[in-house]
């Protein structure tokens, strides 16, 4: 990978709140949130299902589904059943929506290097065949990691007007 513009000249300054998967991790660096968001790929929509699914406490699966939301990745919509008070469910938005590659990336990931004993596959509904996650510029082709060239522009230093996380 090579880099340019401001992340090639700033030795050792951290990035901070520049960072994409900085600002990312902030929102789903914990295995709570990774779970619930993998829950709601996997159809859950109700706090009961998330809670169950992911095998969280109502306390941790409540906060979890206040930061997504908050996020921007889950919204929150009401729903009653007869007889009883209203609630809401919980669905992805369009950015959730574009979490799948990431999350699936690292089961495709875990499949590969740490497998389950019953690793789940992803196939496309469409024609049946695997579905790969990997990296392909605009034109389609196959890119590695030594193909890569990250550029940025920003002072990532002291004087940098964005606050660090």
């Amino acid at each position: 990978m090579k880099l340019e513009g401001a992340l090639a000249r700033r030795d050792n300054q951290p990035v901070g709140a520049y960072c994409p998967i900085e600002r990312t991790l902030a929102v789903l660096s914990t295995r709570s949130a990774m779970l619930v968001l993998r829950e709601a790929f996997y159809g859950a929509s109700r706090f009961e299902e998330f809670a169950a699914r992911a095998d969280l406490t109502d306390a941790t699966t409540s906060a979890r589904l206040h930061d997504l939301v908050r996020a921007g990745v889950l919204e929150r919509r009401p729903y009653q059943e007869p007889g009883q008070r209203g609630r809401h469910e919980y669905v992805l938005t369009p950015a959730g929506e574009d979490l799948m590659p990431a999350l699936f990336a690292l089961l495709q990931w875990a499949n590969r290097h740490d497998p389950p004993p019953y690793p789940p596959r992803l196939t496309h509904d469409g024609c049946g065949r695997p579905v790969t996650i990997a990296a392909h510029c605009d034109a389609g082709h196959h890119v590695s990691s030594d193909d890569i060239t990250v550029t940025a522009a920003g002072p990532f230093g002291l004087d940098d007007p964005l606050p660090s996380s």
